[in-house]
């Protein structure tokens, strides 16, 4: 597939990366020739510098031969031009990333897919949904949704106190627990370990089990038994990232705390947010943090505009007594240096949410949504299965799924059901796969339609 992405920054060489190594065929248009240098001198992809919204710079990256436009410069209206240009062109899929909200919002009459894009992505509402589904799972070192919030996938650590210490799966102590979730993989240092009966589970391993919601949270509760209740979150940051976060959480029972330094962006924080309590100061000093009122039970969520102001609120914030700490990096490469140190509870990539969103639109028209997990190689997809699929009608036990493809859960008429050996694959099933990296393609391959 040929690619075209606007935008040499953080989140385009992201995506050029992961895509990549899928060797799709990329070209990546920025105006900085510098940073497109270094790009070059890490990818095996072709580079121009131009406008990514004039139409000369577009036919020279070879637009009407384009099969996927992204465009994820840091202005609006570029992406949004360039999607247009795409439209007249033929491109068959264009994405554009917006930072304001209204692109987002708006009504149908004024709907910004009609200039062009076929996905119009906001980066922080991406982020802010997974923080979310994080602080709803504080016990994990990450979490996705899948398949509209029916599935959620998470990974676990196995500390030394969790009685999954030692355990295999054909032995399992709880096996009605193991039934009804499925492990997906086992991260051992920085090896990738497929679960199988003999398995023997480490303490230190990060393990990655995907099912329903309660399913899931009823297994954490017992693997980790440590694992306190939130009875809090504050939020440091009133930019858009840390205001959509307080407005998620004001619809639950937990008690919302946002501290903002500005005090015109607090004061318009504090008329948007109904419950949520808004300090003005800087949580780099401690008696704002006392103000905020950390106390046993809080999460601490650090989504200001400065990577290692956040990485330095959530350590004050840790030794004010914080139970759990989350920052938000613009930078992905700061995501595994931040979890192999510990020095927080979690990291979170703002780029990496919006780039599991954009890969819906890279796979086969079969593949309906895909989730890339922080820490585990590979990814999750949603791939549907059609009336002439060969995996249709046919029991699992008896089809020859790719190396390095697992089948993790299925949705059969609003309902999960586990992948046994003996169940019967339908048509109109929804399969979570587990793929690891060399093996994506193969999904794309066997679910292009």
């Amino acid at each position: 597939m040929r690619v075209l992405i606007i935008g040499a920054g953080s989140a385009g060489r992201y995506l050029a990366e992961k895509l990549g190594e899928e060797k799709h065929d990329i070209v990546i248009i920025d105006q900085d020739e510098e940073v497109l240098n270094e790009v070059a001198t890490h990818l095996d992809i072709q580079t121009i510098v131009g406008d990514g919204s004039s139409p000369r710079t577009l036919e020279h990256a070879g637009l009407m031969k384009t099969d996927l436009l992204v465009a994820v410069t840091d202005r609006d209206e570029v992406n949004i031009l360039a999607c247009g240009f795409a439209q007249a062109a033929g491109v068959p899929r264009k994405v554009a990333r917006v930072a304001n909200p209204d692109f987002l919002h708006a009504n149908e009459k004024l709907n910004v897919r009609k200039l062009g894009p076929d996905l119009v992505i906001s980066q922080k509402e991406e982020c802010a949904d997974e923080i979310f589904t994080i602080l709803r799972m504080p016990g994990t070192l990450e979490a996705v949704d899948m398949l509209g919030g029916r599935v959620l996938a998470v990974g676990i650590k196995v500390h030394m106190d969790s009685p999954l210490v030692l355990q295999t799966l054909k032995n399992f102590p709880e096996p009605d627990l193991l039934e009804r979730i499925r492990l997906i993989g086992i991260m051992r240092a920085d090896e990738l370990l497929i679960p199988k009966g003999d398995t023997q589970l480490m303490i230190g391993d990060d393990i990655y089990l995907c099912g329903e919601p309660a399913n899931v949270r009823a297994f954490i509760q017992w693997a980790s038994p440590e694992e306190e209740r939130l009875e809090k979150v504050i939020i440091a940051g009133g930019g858009d990232l840390g205001l959509m976060l307080a407005k998620k959480l004001e619809k639950t029972n937990i008690p919302v705390v946002l501290i903002e330094s500005s005090p015109e962006r607090a004061d318009a924080c504090s008329k948007l947010l109904d419950k949520a309590l808004v300090i003005r100061g800087n949580a780099l000093e401690s008696p704002t943090l006392e103000n905020a009122g950390v106390i046993r039970g809080t999460a601490f969520v650090a989504a200001t505009g400065s990577d290692e102001n956040n990485i330095m609120i959530c350590l004050l914030a840790e030794k004010a007594g914080a139970t759990f700490t989350l920052a938000q990096v613009v930078r992905p490469e700061y995501v595994p240096i931040i979890n192999s140190l510990s020095l927080l509870d979690r990291a979170v990539s703002s780029h990496l949410s919006m780039i599991n969103a954009i890969l819906h639109y890279v796979r086969g028209k079969n593949v309906k949504a895909a989730a890339l997990l922080h820490k585990l190689p590979g990814e999750l997809l949603d791939v549907a299965l059609t009336n002439d699929h060969r995996w249709t009608d046919k029991p699992i036990q008896s089809i020859r799924i790719p190396a390095g493809i697992m089948i993790a859960t299925i949705l059969r008429q609003n309902e999960i059901v586990p992948p046994t050996g003996s169940m019967v694959l339908r048509s109109g099933d929804h399969l979570v796969l587990f793929a690891e990296p060399s093996a994506v393609s193969r999904v794309e391959d066997l679910f292009r339609g």
